[in-house]
């Protein structure tokens, strides 16, 4: 057996100035709670030496692996809207990067590996349920498709981390496309430092965007293509109904990635208003803030960005901010070109019709303000709706009209959509088995998540976990015998639910 990790340190190597050599806090008692051995696998790791004593060793940080370079990085960031010049990695820590079998560099990173030089004032410790849910719902954002940073391994650490209550230590292993955050930018621009912004622009360039890199104007072409990947990324997070809960500047990644699962969730009934985050007071990253949300963050980078840019304009300042926001100007429309598209597929569509965006959005509308009984899910509406496609109507508990308490604007709708949806010419089986394709019956329903992070926490039971995590591995196929994890919470089980960043 091997513990072999063949790492090649590019961020350490490339950009001094961005980090501080770091090494993580010994533990007492490391236990492997859970590794990720197909992404290990991928990763070209020996899962079956890592899942062991010694693999607990080298996930809690008390032994490294040959090639290690641990870091913090550094960063700045807004937060909430108020900008912080720095903020950078406070409990978690960079171990390298590796090339996986598919040629791509990823990183491989501690997060709750205590204290290091941007802690202000904290731990750096983490406790095992958060741990456990950006496990969990990174694992699921992975199934769904989506672009995600995703856990390798999770490790208990025998100390007690103490929040609200005394809580199990952890510590997440942590693997990326890269940590390259907007805040880098921010980090290096409220410094003034120009020479460096431009070495980690041309960094991310060649890292992320190689097909731009011999473009005449490259700085520009990096705000174009980041701006389109994000437009991709929230539209996919809107069509599965994903809130993120804390999208300041630091948790926006330049490889286009959702990053940093802390007060995330997904939303059960439709409800466009919908806020999770106990932190988010006002609202500011609510479901239908996060397209405008992400724009603005956007506009910070262009911000950031603005020296190369100038550069690019021939020393013309002007001339650069106006490209910059004609660039930023067309965000909207990438995103709801992206956002248009995945509800195609949500509804059985694959041509292109005027009329899609107003059937898209008069699904939604008639979904929200549903009172009583389970409410107008959202992830169920579109999944029964695959049975209406299929001429199946009302078969399951959940079936589509079961959903509303108030069918009125539905009925108003599905003569609409089944118009539009036949005149795709498509085998209605065909259709419906697109339809349940694309739209999952298994999200990380609330309720079932905060069962299984109980479990483990209160009682050392993973079972729940593990049956859960097995369950959102496959998002997509429905199976009777889990017909549970499918059930929305009640009404009184959702109501006032709330999530914490307690990493």
């Amino acid at each position: 057996m091997t513990m072999r990790f063949d790492f090649d340190n590019s961020y350490a190597r490339d950009l001094e100035g961005l980090y501080a050599p770091w090494k993580a806090a010994e533990v007492p008692e490391p236990k492997l709670v859970r590794l990720n051995h197909a992404l290990a696998a991928e990763l070209g790791l020996d899962a079956q030496a890592l899942d062991s004593p010694e693999g607990a060793l080298i996930f809690s940080g008390n032994k490294m692996p040959e090639g290690t370079a641990t870091i913090a990085q550094a960063y700045a960031g807004h937060q909430f809207g108020g900008f912080s010049p720095q903020l950078g990695d406070g409990r978690a820590l960079l171990l390298g990067e590796v090339i996986d079998k598919n040629g791509k560099r990823r990183d491989i990173a501690f997060k709750g590996s205590g204290r290091t030089p941007f802690s202000r004032g904290g731990d750096g410790k983490a406790a095992l349920g958060p741990v456990l849910r950006e496990y969990l719902i990174g694992e699921a954002m992975h199934a769904l498709g989506i672009p995600t940073t995703r856990a390798l391994a999770a490790v208990t650490t025998g100390e007690i981390v103490r929040r609200e209550r005394n809580l199990p230590g952890a510590v997440l292993t942590r693997v990326a496309a890269s940590h390259v955050r907007v805040g880098t930018f921010q980090f290096l621009a409220a410094r003034g430092d120009e020479a460096r912004l431009k070495k980690l622009a041309d960094y991310v360039i060649g890292r992320h965007y190689p097909e731009i890199k011999a473009a005449g104007q490259p700085y520009f072409e990096l705000l174009r293509a980041l701006c389109d990947r994000q437009a991709a990324l929230i539209a996919r997070w809107m069509n599965v109904g994903f809130i993120h809960g804390v999208m300041n500047t630091d948790n926006m990644t330049l490889s286009g990635e959702t990053i940093d699962y802390g007060p995330c969730a997904f939303m059960d009934r439709y409800d466009p208003k919908t806020v999770f985050s106990s932190i988010d007071e006002y609202g500011r990253y609510s479901y239908m803030n996060q397209p405008p949300i992400a724009n603005w963050n956007l506009a910070r980078f262009a911000e950031a960005l603005l020296p190369l840019l100038a550069v690019e304009s021939g020393g013309d300042q002007d001339k650069a901010i106006e490209r910059a926001m004609e660039i930023l100007g067309d965000f909207q429309q990438r995103y709801e070109r992206h956002w248009l598209a995945g509800m195609r597929s949500k509804l059985g569509l694959v041509r292109e019709d005027e009329g899609d965006f107003a059937l898209a959005t008069d699904f939604l509308a008639g979904m929200e303000g549903q009172a009583g009984g389970v409410g107008a899910d959202f992830t169920l509406a579109f999944r029964r709706l695959a049975d209406l496609a299929e001429g199946k109507g009302e078969l399951s508990a959940f079936g589509l009209r079961k959903l509303y308490a108030d069918t009125t604007a539905l009925e108003a709708w599905l003569p609409r959509w089944q118009a539009r949806a036949q005149s795709e010419g498509i085998a209605p089986e065909k259709q419906a088995a697109a339809m349940r394709a694309v739209n999952p019956v298994y999200i990380p329903r609330n309720h079932r998540v905060e069962e299984a992070l109980a479990a483990a926490t209160d009682l050392g039971d993973y079972k729940p976990f593990e049956q859960l995590l097995a369950v959102l591995q496959q998002p997509f196929d429905e199976r009777v015998e889990f017909a549970a994890y499918a059930t929305p919470a009640t009404v009184e089980e959702a109501r006032g639910y709330q999530t914490f960043c307690g990493t």
